[in-house]
């Protein structure tokens, strides 16, 4: 993802969608939403012009159809969670882990299993610096 693409927390749910099923009509999107969130179709529509102007998120003619339109998400959920943590650890502080890992530890305390986890991943993304 070139640049952090501001998605708010309604937006995130059409999104979620739209992972799950890319190329969903909107139909299906304005169902889905409607089921989970109780929002009015008028609302999902809404979001889903929102995420497009963003270019979180892209619509285009099915195949054969001159009205029906598919959505499909421009960027990958994955994309998404790197630069949300990213932003986020950037704004709280400063971009540094260590401060963050401590902050989450006050009040979590992690078991054997979770702490063996965490070790494991330090070792997988170790440097020699």
């Amino acid at each position: 993802m070139k640049q952090h693409i501001h998605i708010t927390d309604a937006e995130l749910e059409v999104m979620r969608v739209l992972w799950a099923k890319p190329d969903c009509p909107s139909s299906e999107v304005v169902k889905q939403l409607e089921e989970r969130m109780e929002w009015s179709p008028n609302t999902s529509r809404t979001l889903l012009t929102r995420l497009v102007q963003k270019e979180a998120a892209g619509a285009r003619l099915e195949d054969g159809s001159k009205r029906n339109q598919l959505f499909y998400p421009v960027i990958s959920e994955q994309e998404y969670l790197r630069s949300e943590t990213t932003s986020f650890m950037k704004k709280l502080y400063g971009g540094a882990l260590k401060p963050m890992l401590a902050h989450f530890l006050v009040d979590k305390k992690l078991n054997k299993k979770e702490i063996e986890d965490l070790k494991s991943l330090f070792d997988e993304n170790h440097s020699d610096e």
